[in-house]
């Protein structure tokens, strides 16, 4: 029987376990989108889960919403991630890079010019983005024209050829948390009339055609996508008027794509999961490919999902920030160490690459009690 410590595969990508690191903003790559050295160290601590997805990264400079947040957009970006697929190859580990376009969800200090963010439809988002400055309400998107949505299924095909280049092991489509793709498929963020709007076969369209564009560089089975069909947390975005039978919609048309799997965030970013409020096996059903679970799991939650074939595989977000070695602390059914917020965003090695494992954690406590004896 399938447990949470073994292997399997998630499309063409064999993993160790069915435990994998969500995708996590933490800021700490250069304002040029060229990640930083130290995540190097940063991926390769955390390289035992059976799979990393690596944090969300700008697709192009239209696409970011966040300062300090990755590219995958040019050779600079592509030369900056090859180091960290390395290091997680050489401790054994398999890695995943995520795709964004943050849509609406910007700011213009972030864009060449001054531009505004893109969006499906003219509709502010509520909230705060980050700035280099601190925080700042996002900006009045402009909606796109139907001419210039080419390019960017082309932003997505180019990046993911990136991607590959830089050695990952597959990527997933960021089509969740109320950004561009998910803007497209909400009706209370999508209120066109031409072919990308209007009926759900419309609003789907873009994700559905994005994975088709990614698909033609990866092959489908190492093509994943994230949906949130009932998440409100970004951007204060209103739900769907009918999630189950939108996003039952998009599973089955990706389901014709063979990808490799479905990540599901069950509720709310950083709040309840909700999984019984939606029908989140239909989903699975209809996509066809391997299910990661996500969003509030615990180590007893995340071990009874597997064993009871609810999921495939379970997502862990915050407890890796703390806990690079979480799957053995997971395994062993050890404490878990809590990051403090002012460390999530931004800075340098400081709540980033200095966490110890439990390993150089029980040493330090031996060597403090010995010297206490003494």
């Amino acid at each position: 029987m399938a447990d949470l410590f073994s292997p399997t595969r998630i499309g063409a990508i064999p993993v160790a376990n069915r435990i994998v690191m969500a995708p996590l903003t933490r800021a700490r790559a250069g304002m040029d989108g060229v990640h930083s050295p130290l995540a190097v160290d940063y991926y390769r601590q955390r390289a035992s889960a059976g799979l990393i997805i690596a944090e969300a990264t700008n697709i192009s400079s239209q696409g970011r919403g966040y300062a300090f947040t990755p590219g995958i957009y040019n050779d600079a970006h592509v030369e900056g991630w090859k180091p960290v697929t390395a290091a997680v190859h050489d401790a054994g580990g398999r890695i995943v890079l995520q795709l964004w376009h943050t849509g609406r969800m910007s700011h213009t200090s972030l864009h060449e010019g001054g531009a505004a963010p893109v969006a499906p439809s003219a509709i502010r988002a509520g909230q705060q983005t980050y700035i280099e400055d601190g925080y700042a309400p996002p900006s009045e998107p402009r909606a796109l024209e139907t001419g210039e949505i080419p390019a960017i299924i082309d932003d997505y095909r180019s990046a993911a050829a990136n991607a590959l280049a830089a050695g990952f092991d597959g990527v997933e489509i960021h089509s969740a948390q109320s950004y561009l793709l998910d803007q497209f498929i909400r009706d209370s963020t999508n209120k066109r009339t031409d072919r990308y709007g209007g009926s759900v076969e419309n609003r789907t369209r873009l994700s559905f055609e994005v994975a088709q564009a990614v698909s033609e560089i990866w092959g489908g089975d190492r093509v994943g996508i994230r949906l949130s069909p009932i998440t409100r947390a970004v951007g204060d975005t209103p739900l769907d008027s009918d999630p189950q039978a939108t996003y039952g919609f998009l599973a089955k048309r990706l389901g014709t794509l063979g990808l490799a799997y479905l990540h599901c965030v069950e509720g709310q970013t950083r709040g309840p999961n909700e999984v019984d409020a939606f029908d989140f096996q239909a989903l699975r059903l209809a996509s066809g490919g391997k299910y990661i679970a996500n969003n509030g799991y615990s180590r007893r939650l995340a071990i009874e999902a597997i064993e009871q074939g609810r999921a495939d595989l379970v997502a862990f977000g915050q407890a890796f920030i703390a806990n690079p070695d979480l799957v053995t602390r997971l395994r062993v059914d050890a404490p878990l160490a809590q990051a403090p917020q002012d460390v999530f965003y931004g800075g340098g090695a400081r709540g980033y690459t200095d966490w110890p494992s439990i390993a150089e954690t029980t040493q330090h406590d031996i060597r403090r009690w010995v010297s206490a004896a003494r």
